[in-house]
């Protein structure tokens, strides 16, 4: 089997995607069918930046899937605090572990680590850049959610210009049929003028720039909440100034559709009241669960390992 690596949410067809939230859910179903898979398989995690989801959620998956871990949570407690650069700790973590997953605040430096590796690498968030395996969690939540993922209108809301989740989330639901997309942030924080052009404007997809939630929230069949990320910003007074503009309660819900689904990619700071947690709308725990379902079926797939039955036949 040839080498792949997940780096950009395009890496893997719309049919691959459909086949590996298929599995994903097959997992989610009963997860012990899988508990052997990847028995002698190692998972690296190198994490250049801070993370609690994502790494854990990596962990939990391999883990599941009866496999072993080994890495780093931050960049102070590895080889790179010494100047070691990501070519060379990737050619070494190739030499101890099965396939990895790298966090790391520099955008492009997983494309980089996967030109020099002999082991499946997984972009597991690059900067503001990309963030894959969050999309494939965010993609399963809206199909359980919604039954599809095409036909579609769906509000991304806050930090549009460094949200990673947005970026990859709008490049994988646009390859989708009517999709709508509402972008909902204040100026400073608009989806950069090259994602919304590829992704969005050269497929032909209606858009629409708008500052508030509540104007376009009876459309909406997902709401996309984020965080204004602090550490993406270069002025402590822009953060502060802007941290809380978006604030979603039960009063603003009052307008939504009742299939309504709130998404999130956590952490959350208090862009969403806890009162909303209880709401049937709420699902960004839910998409926090699906996380490591999806993760199990990734690493599955990159590794060539089939599910219980396939290994059985």
């Amino acid at each position: 089997m040839s080498l792949r690596h997940l780096i950009d949410p395009l890496d893997f067809s719309r049919q691959e995607v459909e086949e590996l939230l298929n599995c994903a859910d097959d997992i989610a179903a009963d997860r012990s069918r899988y508990a052997h898979v990847c028995d002698g398989k190692k998972l690296a995690t190198l994490f250049y930046e801070p993370s609690t989801r994502t790494r854990l959620s990596f962990e939990a998956a391999m883990l599941n899937l009866g496999g072993q871990v080994l890495g780093f949570s931050e960049a102070s407690s590895s080889s790179a605090a010494k100047g070691e650069t990501v070519e060379d700790t990737i050619r070494v973590i190739s030499c101890y572990a099965d396939i990895c997953a790298m966090r790391h605040p520099k955008e492009g430096a997983p494309l980089v680590a996967a030109r020099y590796a002999r082991i499946p690498v997984i972009n597991a968030g690059d900067g503001g850049h990309q963030h894959p395996t969050q999309t494939l969690t965010d993609l399963m939540t809206i199909r359980q959610k919604t039954g599809r993922l095409d036909h579609l209108t769906i509000g991304l809301c806050g930090d549009l210009k460094f949200g990673r989740t947005v970026h990859s989330l709008i490049k994988s639901l646009a390859r989708q049929e009517d999709i709508r997309f509402y972008l909902i942030s204040p100026e400073e924080l608009r989806l950069p003028d090259y994602v919304r052009q590829e992704a969005i404007e050269d497929r032909g997809h209606f858009y629409k720039e708008v500052r508030t939630m509540e104007e376009v929230m009876p459309e909406l069949d997902i709401l996309y909440m984020t965080r204004v990320q602090r550490e993406r910003f270069f002025n402590e007074e822009d953060y502060i100034r802007l941290k809380d503009t978006y604030i979603l309660d039960l009063k603003k819900l009052e307008a939504a559709k009742p299939g309504l689904a709130v998404l999130h990619p956590l952490p959350r700071v208090n862009e969403i009241t806890p009162e909303v947690d209880n709401d049937p709308r709420a699902a960004y725990f839910e998409q926090a669960q699906n996380g490591v379902y999806v993760r199990m079926a990734l690493i599955m797939k990159l590794l060539g390992l089939h599910g219980p039955e396939a290994k059985q036949a």
